[in-house]
């Protein structure tokens, strides 16, 4: 198999899982809107938004149209949601979920990484 073979099956199950965080949003909204940030209003719309969002990203990447644009503005996204909702969550967490909170925030900050990734290969 050749390289950009497996970066392709890499894309792919990349954008699938994007895909399924999407969907994600719409089947969990109300329980997601539990982790929101308080001071961000009308959260039940944000995540239905970003639900939405996502499942965009996910189509662009893999009809491999807008690659790049998606890429970046889903790494932007990661990054938003890892300061305003996983960096302030580590400030009054209780020791039994630290390691939910560690590990979300250590996923959408690599998930933002993989979306750069696939952004600078699409230029």
């Amino acid at each position: 198999m050749n390289n950009p073979t497996i970066s392709r099956i890499g894309t792919i199950i990349y954008a699938l899982v994007i895909g399924f965080f999407g969907v994600n949003h719409f089947l969990n909204g109300t329980g997601l809107q539990k982790q929101m940030p308080r001071f961000i209003p009308y959260s039940i719309f944000w995540i239905y938004l970003t639900g939405a969002l996502l499942i965009a990203a996910a189509v662009a990447i893999l009809i491999n149209k807008y690659v790049r644009v998606a890429g970046i503005l889903l790494a932007i996204f990661l990054i938003l949601i890892v300061v305003t909702v996983h960096v302030p969550a580590m400030t009054n967490v209780t020791e039994e979920r630290v390691s939910i909170i560690v590990t979300n925030l250590v996923k959408d900050t690599g998930l933002a990484g993989a979306a750069l990734i696939i952004a600078g290969r699409n230029s």
